[in-house]
């Protein structure tokens, strides 16, 4: 199974096609759009593995934007003990989930693909299904 170092929102992350993972926010990027990482630390496989020094030029990853959302709550509460003081906030950090779908090698080869994803169907469209062959 091939894998890929790459390096997005000032942190680096191992990924393999696929694979579903949260990273820091994407800036003016919506759900469903396609993405491309350049920065690309290492790639490799079980027999062999290239690496930057710092990045790969020519090697990209290729993911789709699934959400933009933000993490639970994170509660800060601070208290000074006899002194009748507190400080109670709250912190919500938000993240944009992606799907990585291919890594291409510097050469231009794909090192691995993702398989396709199906939707599944909708529970009302299996209803009328079954009714249409019931008659």
């Amino acid at each position: 199974m091939s894998f890929a170092v790459i390096k997005t929102g000032g942190k680096q992350y191992k990924v393999k096609a696929g694979e579903i993972l949260k990273v820091e926010l994407l800036e003016n990027a919506k759900a469903g759009t396609k993405l491309e990482f350049k920065e690309i630390l290492a790639y490799g496989d079980n027999k062999s593995i290239e690496i930057g020094s710092p990045i790969l030029d020519g090697a990209k990853v290729e993911a789709d934007l699934i959400k933009n959302s933000k993490n639970k709550t994170v509660l800060i509460f601070k208290k000074r003990r006899r002194k009748n003081s507190r400080r109670k906030n709250g912190h919500r950090q938000k993240f944009s989930m992606i799907r990585i779908n291919k890594i291409i090698s510097k050469s231009g080869e794909v090192l691995s693909e993702a398989e396709k994803q199906i939707k599944p169907k909708k529970v009302k469209d299996k209803i009328t299904e079954e009714k249409n062959n019931i008659k």
